[in-house]
């Protein structure tokens, strides 16, 4: 073995592997802080380009440019209120309010640090429990995702804000939103109206650019922006010790959830994000501030997405499974390569596993320099006055929602959530629960229904496992917790 591993660090430890590492880093960070420029369109657009390069080299690029790309989303998520990556969806809550309180730059930095330490927490996972965690994840049948899905649902309750009829009004229409286009089981159309391009449903940026940025452009041309203080210079505002420690459990157990869902196929980043975030609202003893500027909330939601970025290679890896669309094209790469990932990758090219291992845990190491060297960068973008900021994000966010398919239809569905989104803003309406349940939406009702086709209709299949039994019992106790600090010595609210 430590001949192998020998072998490995000579194999991975170049100066061409780490100049490709930091290019794909840098690369990743700038396209994910770019709305609608996603990680999957920068790996993919890099793929045809390393088939001439070594298998190490060119596996240790394309998952640079992932990492950083799920870091890079929370830069733009914090200074204007539009995530980079559907994975930094959550970011914006805390994040953007942050900023507004001249802040941003204790958003940034706390954003970095929980980025890496959970992408150091993922890669030692990949290299310690590969085997252990993708045989948990090959137990999940359509039941048992159902019943995860359905505890992941009860954030919606979380983060409805203080009317909590309001945050299940908005989550009705995500889930409304969520069921356009073709029917999963089926194959029949639903609520498209003839219209073909919407057979493909809504697509997941053009929503939360709509959603998010739009209103906040919105309320800027209209004359009624937010009573906030000025931003200051980023630079000087950093994490204090003392905040770091309060942020720390936080990230430490929304790692382990982004490393747990990262591991299942098909859950990705934003569910990892909202699931970290609403168990560190639960377990903090500053719930109140969570949505309206807390770190904490950063932090977490940051491991959490970030803490998927390694774990999405183990299904990949050890079982030949891709856990993501990402991995799916980095499967791709093994195949130019002639690699098949599964178990006798291992026993057939061990070197190279060693090499792809020690490149991913120098990959954390990058993230944290690369980024700080970013933040300071992009941090200006806080200090350009408004009337010349506001037509650069809507140009940014129509290329961003146009260059997902390449149509002008996705663009205008992004102006129509916005209109959206900004009347939900009007009348105080969280956008969060309706953003959690159009990205869980299609999850719940796929799996139910599998789940039923199954057992030919029996409702005796969501008990038939004990994972089933956990979250079962999980969810209860989570939605009975919420009902009672939400209805404890307050009067029901009669104004929706």
């Amino acid at each position: 073995m430590l001949e192998n591993l020998s072998q490995a660090l000579i194999l991975a430890a170049t100066w061409w592997n780490f100049l490709l590492m930091f290019l794909g880093m840098l690369a990743g960070i700038i396209i994910g802080a770019m709305p609608g420029l996603t990680g999957t369109m920068a790996v993919t657009l890099i793929l045809p380009f390393t088939f001439h390069m070594e298998p190490v080299s060119a596996l240790l690029l394309l998952v640079a440019i992932y990492k950083g790309a799920m870091y890079g989303g929370s830069i733009s998520a914090i200074l204007i209120k539009t995530p980079g990556t559907g994975a930094a969806a959550c970011t914006v809550l805390d994040g953007f309010p942050l900023a507004q309180q001249g802040k941003a730059g204790k958003a940034l930095y706390i954003a970095l640090y929980a980025s890496c330490i959970a992408d150091f927490i993922s890669n030692l996972a990949l290299l310690f429990c590969a085997g252990f965690i993708a045989s948990f994840a090959l137990s999940f049948g359509p039941p048992e995702f159902f019943m995860l899905v359905c505890f992941s649902l009860t954030i919606v309750a979380s983060l409805s804000g203080e009317n909590i009829y309001k945050g299940l009004i908005s989550a009705s229409i995500g889930l409304f939103l969520s069921v356009i286009g073709l029917d999963l089981v089926y194959g029949t159309t639903r609520f498209t109206y003839g219209n073909v391009d919407l057979m493909a449903g809504i697509s997941f940026i053009p929503l939360i650019i709509g959603l998010f940025a739009i209103p906040e452009i919105l309320k800027g041309c209209t004359g009624t922006p937010p009573k906030t203080e000025q931003v200051i210079a980023v630079g000087g505002d950093r994490v204090t010790w003392a905040e770091f420690k309060r942020c720390f459990k936080s990230i430490i157990r929304g790692s382990f959830i982004g490393v747990i869902l990262g591991a299942i196929p098909g859950i990705g980043g934003a569910p990892a994000a909202f699931m970290a975030y609403n168990e560190a609202r639960r377990g903090s003893k500053h719930q109140d501030n969570f949505g309206k500027g807390e770190i904490e909330g950063v932090a977490a939601s940051e491991a959490g997405n970030n803490g998927c970025a390694g774990a999405t290679l183990i299904p990949l890896l050890s079982l030949g499974v891709p856990g993501d669309v990402v991995t799916a094209v980095i499967l791709g790469a093994f195949m130019m390569h002639n690699l098949t990932p599964g178990p006798l990758l291992f026993q057939e090219n061990i070197v190279l596993v060693y090499a792809v291992y020690i490149g991913i845990m120098i990959s954390s190491a990058l993230m944290y320099f690369t980024g700080l060297a970013c933040i300071k960068s992009f941090a200006k973008i806080a200090n350009i006055p408004k009337p010349i900021l506001y037509p650069i994000i809507l140009l940014v966010c129509s290329y961003g929602a146009f260059s997902i398919n390449n149509s002008m239809f996705d663009v205008l569905i992004m102006g129509l959530l916005g209109i959206l989104g900004y009347i939900l803003v009007l009348f105080r309406f969280p956008e969060a629960p309706l953003l959690v349940a159009f990205v869980l939406g299609p999850l719940f009702e796929d799996n139910l229904r599998r789940s039923l086709l199954i057992s030919h209709g029996s409702w005796n299949i969501f008990l038939s496992s004990p994972i089933c039994w956990v979250f079962g019992i999980l969810t209860i106790l989570s939605l009975g917790y919420t009902l009672y600090k939400n209805f404890k010595h307050k009067p029901i609210p009669m104004d929706v």
